[in-house]
This record gives C-alpha cells, structure tokens and sequence, in this order.
C-alpha cells in the first residue's frame, strides 16, 4: 500500500510535460521558433531568450517588443499488459491527456547604441493541465497484487470468512477500481539581462532569470467490491448463526463501502522556486552568426501544501503507512526539481543577403546532474542532444514563409521509464510565416508538430517486478504532440 501511495504522489509531481526542448524545458517560446525552430543565431527579437547576446545587433534603435500566443495538445498512451487485468490478451489502454489552451510569452528589448537591455517572461517548463480520467496501470496493478495478497493472508486464518468469500483471496473479477488524477504544473521565468557590441563582429550577454513553480494536484484510486460479490457475501451470511453473523458484520459492512478494499484521496498543491545565471557570445561577420548561450543549474525544490491526504485498506487506515505517508509527503515536505544546466550552440548564414537564410543549431542538457525526486536522473544513460535545422525566405517585402526541423535523443533506460513520467525520442517539424502589417508591425503564425518513436519495457517477475507486485509486465509508451500559435512584433 505505501508503494501505492508513493507513486499516486510522484503522478502529482510529474503529470504536465514539456512541449518541446529537454525533459524539464520548454523551447518553444516564440512563432518565429514554431515556424523555423533553429533559432539561435537568431539577431531578431525572439532572440532575448535564443540568443541573448545577439540582440545588441537588433536592426531598431529604441523598443522593439513581442508578444506570443500558443495553444498545445498532447496525448500520453501506456498499453500496459499485466497478468491479473481482466481484458482479452491481459492488455489494457491507458490514455493521457495535456492541453494548455493559452501560452503567453513576452519579449521586450531597448537597443541605444552599443547596449541592448532585454527582458523575457513565459512558461519554461511544464505548461499546462493533465488529466488520467481511467487512472493509471500502476495504480491498478499495485491495488489488485495487494488486494489479492492481503486477502489471501486474512482468509488463511479465518475459514469461516473464506467459505463467504468462495475462494482463496479476493480476485479482481470481483470488485472494481476507480482512479483518476488531475493537476496542472507551471514553471513561469522572468528573464532580464543585459547585452553589449564590443566591435562590429562580437558581441556578449549576462543575465539571469527568476523561476517559479506552481503546481496544483487532485487524484483517487478506490478499490469497491461488486455487486455481484456484495450479493453472494450477503447469502451467505444470512445462512450463518447470528453470534458468527455479529462477529464479521463489521468488517463486512467496511469492506463493501465504496473504497472499502482500497482508498487513497490527495489534494495538494506544490510551489518552489530558483535562479539561472545566462551568459551568451555573437559573433557576426558577413551572411555568416554564429552564437551560443549557456544556461547554469537551477537549484529548484518544491514545497507541499497537502490539504487532503487519505489512506486506508481493507476498511480500515493503516499506522505504518500514515506514518509513510507523513514523513516523506506530508505538508511542508520538499523535493527537488532542478533545471538542468544547457548548452546552446548556433550557425546562421544568409544565402541570399535579406532574402534567404539557413540555421543549425545544437543543444545539450546536463540532465544527469539535476536532482530529481528519488535521485531519478541517475537512471538516465546520458543527457539530452538535440540537432536543429531550419529555413527562412523574404518571398518580398510583405511576406516571409519558414520551416524548420528539430531531433530529440534522451538518454532513456528501462528504470528511468514510469507510467507517470515517460519519454520518448521523437523529431518535430515545423512550418509558418510571417506579414509584415507596417514597418513597424509583424505578424506571425506558426504550426509544429512532434513524432515520437515508442517505448517499449519488458519486466520480468520477481522482485520488484511489474509496478512492486513481482508479477511480470510490459508497457509500451506513446506519445503525440501539436502546437499552434500567433505573435505580433512591434517596434518603437
């Protein structure tokens, strides 16, 4: 039962993705990265958060902003397989869902002369709501093996109630399970920093930005007895003598509650926060940028505030797990959530000068040096490396179109895959343009998408098994991903 609780809380934690970047960053912060992706040679005005430095080479003096509106949808599948599911195959589908109607974010830039102040605010890392409205197949498998060995221990030693019961353990054809959880989890960054043009090639950037986290969770895993099994119980126990019937009426009337098997409740909300040092370099000669920005470790943890934490099996609350429970997840406890430190390297080259232009940029994410709750970066192989590619053409003076390509390899094992918390390599392609409305005023749509390849794991009994039962299991995670969005940029 603790495991169970365990992991209900770790679904809190951990039920909002990222929609593009590394396994806790968001990098999709702007249009004109939608629609082009590779945009870290960037000397635009997307390139505050990009390529900060670059904007000490912005083509407007006086204040250049933008403002970017993205709407996200993802699905997150497990087809779980488990002996004791009582589906054809012993197979079942999990579904997963994750939308964030509206991500805002907004650019500002001042550029006189050799400097460039600059300020960012969005969502850098998870980025909307979630929701398991079927629950989870860890919750279902850890509920059915811990039904069925706490039964099989209790009906060992009491013969009578074994007779009711009509077999050796309470098996899962005989109750039902309810589950769901639901939560939402935001990390918001507001970027200020400062750039300066040494000469007419370099130029350099030092800033920082102030992370915040605001999650909010709610979720119930409800183990009941079934009609059918409360029915056959009530038969047999009319035929019993009334002192035998005084004796089992209370734990029977306990068992056959709503939950009475199993019943776990948490509400709880979860805030935190951290700082990231940002240095940058440009360098621009020619069609030819070149630029990189390194984002420093954020120490981030966050704090419980639990207003609702419920546990009880068998009809009745356990000592030792509301002694687990409030030691590792009671109010107040925290835990860590570190964004990892990150490496961006770019190219830029205009092929065709003001009209078309090509970028490649590199990203890396130290993710195995990131504390993670239960020290999960550990099990991670290497850190993230993604590969970017991107096009960009002025058709004329209104009109800009661009696309863009983006590959993503985590560095994945078998351990560090959860039904809470899975990843999958994937590529993304992006594609958009722009109008320019004025001189002063641009207009930008983007669209991308993400493919993801799935995972599969193979667990094999024994200890610990599939999700803590000793059974074995298979999962095999999928994933899909789409993003649209529109920015406006206006200079003055």
């Amino acid at each position: 039962m603790k495991k169970i609780f365990t992991t209900l809380v770790l679904t809190a934690a951990m039920v909002v993705p990222a929609w593009a970047g590394g396994l806790l960053h968001n990098t999709n912060q702007s249009i004109a990265w939608q629609r082009m992706m590779a945009r870290g040679a960037t000397n635009e005005i997307d390139g505050v958060f990009t390529n900060p430095a670059g904007t000490a080479f912005l083509d407007h003096e006086g204040w250049t902003l933008s403002l970017n509106i993205q709407s996200a949808s993802q699905k997150r599948d497990v087809l779980a397989t488990f002996p004791l599911f009582q589906t054809e195959d012993n197979t079942k589908l999990y579904k997963g869902t994750a939308s964030a109607p509206v991500i805002p974010s907004l650019y500002a830039a001042y550029k006189r002369d050799k400097w460039a102040f600059s300020g960012f605010f969005g969502f850098v890392g998870g980025g909307g709501k979630a929701s398991f409205d079927s629950g989870l197949a860890m919750f279902d498998a850890q509920v059915m093996a811990g039904i069925y060995s706490k039964t099989k221990a209790l009906l060992a030693d009491q013969p009578m109630l074994k007779s009711l019961v009509g077999a050796d353990a309470v098996m899962p054809s005989m109750y039902s399970i309810n589950s769901s959880m639901k939560g939402h989890q935001y990390i918001c960054g507001l970027q200020l920093g400062a750039a300066y043009q040494i000469n007419n090639h370099w130029s350099a950037f030092a800033g920082f930005r102030l992370n915040y986290f605001d999650g909010s969770y709610v979720g119930h895993v409800d183990a009941s007895m079934g009609d059918e099994f409360k029915q056959r119980v009530s038969v047999a126990m009319a035929a019993l003598p009334p002192e035998q019937q005084a004796a089992y009426a209370p734990m029977l009337t306990a068992l056959a509650q709503e939950g009475g098997l199993t019943h776990i409740k948490l509400d709880c909300k979860q805030t935190g926060w951290g700082v990231t040092p940002i240095l940058g370099v440009n360098y621009k000669t020619g069609p030819l940028t070149l630029a990189a920005k390194y984002e420093f470790k954020t120490n981030l943890n966050i704090e419980n505030d639990t207003k609702t934490l419920e546990a009880t099996a068998m009809g009745q609350a356990s000592e030792e797990l509301e002694k687990g429970m409030s030691a590792s997840y009671g109010h107040g406890v925290n835990t860590p959530n570190d964004l990892p430190a990150v490496l961006y390297v770019a190219a830029g080259y205009e092929i065709i000068p003001k009209k078309l232009r090509a970028a490649v940029e590199y990203h890396f994410y130290d993710d195995k040096h990131a504390e993670m709750a239960n020290d999960k970066q550990k099990y991670l192989t290497h850190g993230t490396h993604e590969v970017l590619a991107g096009l960009e053409w002025d058709i004329n003076r209104l009109f800009t179109v661009s696309c863009g390509f983006q590959n993503t390899d985590y560095g994945l094992s078998d351990d560090y895959q959860t039904h809470t918390a899975f990843s999958c390599d994937s590529y993304s392609l992006g594609f958009g343009g722009a109008v320019n409305l004025s001189e002063k005023l641009r207009l930008n749509l983007g669209y991308f998408w993400t493919t993801y390849k799935d995972y599969t794991k193979n667990v094999p009994a024994g200890n610990p098994g599939y999700c803590n039962t000793g059974l074995a299991g298979k999962d095999v995670y999928s994933r899909t991903n789409k993003v649209f969005g529109v920015g406006l940029d206006f200079k003055f």
